[in-house]
């Protein structure tokens, strides 16, 4: 049972959610400031956060960036009835994963959670070492060798990688590219991601012009394809 700590200030709010996913079996804690809620986020380790902005003691932006300062990677939803391009752009910069504006759907909620989950899941099937062919890829020591022969990533090029192999097999956006790897602060473009699939196919295809492991899905993003390569 996937537990959600509810971090919201407002009683009926925080009630209104705890009933909705513990009505879809999830394991619901709560928290009705952000000082609290750091405490329990840190003490009980959920597998996802949901989290108001305006709260009182600590506000959720703050409670945010203290988590990931402390490295711990739970992810966040973070809700709020701030909608404007700088209050999403701020929520993301200070670690959230995704956020929903007030008033939302319960479908749009639960479909948002339960996306977030599978994401974390696959976080956890995600070994520290990839094969790519030739090439072996180790994540924790940020290397990468071709035989004996060292092939030179960078850090973005690494957290690409790392980013499509938690993905599964599904395609990442470059969106989601931009999002993960660059930040909205660093303002590249979707080219920018295009540049860096076509320099990491240079460096770990064989013949980059007919890829067998980063695969182009038209329309969506980009790929690792699965059915070659092994964790």
């Amino acid at each position: 049972m996937e537990r959600i700590l509810i971090v919201e200030d407002e009683l009926p709010m925080r009630t209104a959610l705890s009933d909705l996913l513990a009505s879809e079996g999830y394991r619901v804690l709560t928290a009705a400031d952000g000082e609290a809620g750091l405490k329990r986020a840190i003490a009980e380790k959920p597998d996802l956060l949901l989290l108001d902005i305006m709260m009182p003691k600590l506000d959720g932006l703050s409670l945010c960036a203290e988590l990931r300062r402390l490295a711990i990677a739970t992810p966040i939803l973070m809700l709020t009835a701030k909608g404007q391009v700088e209050d999403r752009v701020n929520g993301l910069d200070a670690g959230a994963d995704d956020y929903l504006i007030k008033p939302f759907s319960s479908e749009e909620l639960l479909a948002r959670v339960r996306a977030l989950l599978r994401r974390n899941r696959r976080k956890g099937l995600v070994r520290d070492k990839l094969t790519l062919g030739a090439v072996g890829i180790d994540f924790v020591h940020q290397t990468a060798t071709r035989g004996r022969t060292s092939v030179h990533l960078t850090v973005k090029e690494f957290a690409m990688l790392r980013l499509m192999a938690e993905a599964a097999g599904e395609p990442v956006s470059r969106e989601r590219f931009l999002d993960v790897v660059w930040g909205y602060t660093a303002f590249p473009t979707t080219r920018t991601v295009d540049n860096h699939i076509a320099s990491l196919r240079a460096k770990l295809e064989e013949n980059p012009d007919e890829p067998a492991w980063i695969k182009t899905v038209h329309g969506l993003g980009y790929k690792l394809d699965y059915q070659f390569a092994k964790a």
